[in-house]
Order: C-alpha cells, then sequence, then structure tokens
C-alpha cells in the first residue's frame, strides 16, 4: 500500500524550481557570481538611477513641468523594469526593484528644487505678512506657514515654512532664497541652520537601487549552453 501512496519526488522537485527561478531567478552558477553579471547589474542600476534622478534636475533647472514634479523619473523607473523584464529577472526582485525607483523618483523633485537654488539662488530679505498653521491648526498638518512681501510689498505666490517659527509675526522680517531664472519656488531661508547638500539624502535611495539590480540581474543568470540543449531536443 504503502508503494500507491508514495508521491513522485520529480515533479514536485521542478514545480518548486521553477517557481523558485520566476520569483527569485535562477541564478544558475556556483561559487561567486559571473564578474560579468555582477558589472551588468550595476551599469543598469547606475543608469537606472541617474536618469531618474537626472531627468528630475534638468525639469527643475529648465522649468520643465513634466520632469521637475518627478513624472519623467517614475517613466524611467517603469523602463527599468520592463528591462528587468526582458532579461528575465525574478519578479519578487522586480518589485522591489520597482518600489526603490518610485520612492527614489518621489524624493527627487524636493532635492533638485534645492540643487537649483543652492547654485543660482539669491537671498532676499522679505516681510511677513500673515501666518498660518501651527500645532493647534486644523489644516496645514501643524506646520507653520508665513505669507511674504518684497520690500515694495509685492506678494510672493509660494507661502514659506522653513524660517517661520512660533515667535514669527506679521512685520517681522525674514531671509528668502529665490531662482533668478524663476524657475523654481522661492524657499525661506533658515540663517541659524546649515545648509545641508541638496543630493545628500538620495545617495541612500539611489545605493539601495544599484543593489537591487545588481542582485536581480545577477540572479537572472542563465546557462546558456543548456538552454540551447533543451530548445534542440
Amino acid at each position: 500500500m504503502s508503494r500507491h501512496h508514495r508521491p513522485a519526488p520529480a515533479p514536485e522537485r521542478h514545480l518548486m524550481t521553477h517557481l523558485r527561478s520566476t520569483v527569485w531567478g535562477p541564478a544558475e552558477f556556483m561559487g561567486l557570481p559571473p564578474r560579468r553579471q555582477v558589472a551588468k547589474g550595476f551599469l543598469v542600476g547606475c543608469v537606472g538611477a541617474g536618469l531618474i534622478v537626472g531627468s528630475t534636475v534638468a525639469g527643475a533647472w529648465y522649468g520643465v513641468p513634466g520632469l521637475s514634479d518627478g513624472e519623467g523619473g517614475l517613466v524611467c523607473a517603469a523602463a527599468l523594469a520592463l528591462h528587468l523584464c526582458l532579461v528575465r529577472a525574478g519578479r519578487a526582485l522586480i518589485g522591489v526593484v520597482v518600489v526603490l525607483a518610485v520612492c527614489l523618483a518621489l524624493e527627487t523633485p524636493q532635492a533638485a528644487e534645492s540643487l537649483v537654488l543652492a547654485v543660482r539662488g539669491r537671498v532676499q530679505p522679505v516681510v511677513v505678512t500673515s501666518v498660518e498653521g501651527g500645532p493647534g491648526a486644523v489644516s496645514g498638518r501643524g506646520r507653520r506657514s508665513c505669507s511674504v512681501a518684497d520690500r515694495d510689498g509685492t506678494p510672493l505666490k509660494p507661502r514659506v515654512w522653513l524660517g517661520c517659527g512660533p515667535a514669527t509675526r506679521p512685520g517681522d522680517a525674514l531671509a528668502v532664497v529665490y531662482d533668478t531664472a524663476g524657475r523654481v519656488p522661492p524657499r525661506g531661508l533658515d540663517v541659524r541652520a546649515s545648509r545641508p547638500a541638496p543630493l545628500r539624502d538620495l545617495c541612500g535611495w539611489a545605493a539601495a537601487l544599484v543593489t537591487g539590480c545588481v542582485i536581480a540581474v545577477v540572479r537572472s543568470f542563465r546557462l546558456s549552453h543548456t538552454t540551447g540543449h533543451a530548445a534542440t531536443r
């Protein structure tokens, strides 16, 4: 009776191998991964991260709304996912790369504007005309913001929050940094705080994205001669 109830191990092993290959990639190599495959993954990750960040920075610098708001970066993230699908990387790893690429694309617009203001910005004194928000505010997520006007009394359209502290009152003087080309909205300038590198916060996301691409491409490695023999049978 034990013979009739004994499961066939070979089909199950083939099924598990197929599922593992589909989800995580076949990784058909022994020992260390091939250097060429690692180089390909590193190149794919660097190009993907560079296009996501570069397109958004270019959009902020030249005033292209479709790029400066991160839409171009999302398109680059989709192209990166398509490339990994074409090399038949594991689906789970493709999903991880997509999440990292989208996060990088969403974080880049703010950093791109900071970079433009750091390179092309000029500091201008302004006068606070009204203050809104704060911990007790219903709207504004609890963050204070100030409406400001220049010395001639001309109001500046975007409200500023940096430098608009609890002690800020209408009539107080603030400093804002504005884009001389007018392509990036001005921001409040907190003179007491050090000005960090604009793109420094993106390094972690970019490094994670490159690492994910390397792992996905490396694990997509298949033995070409094995595939070729299987195709001729």
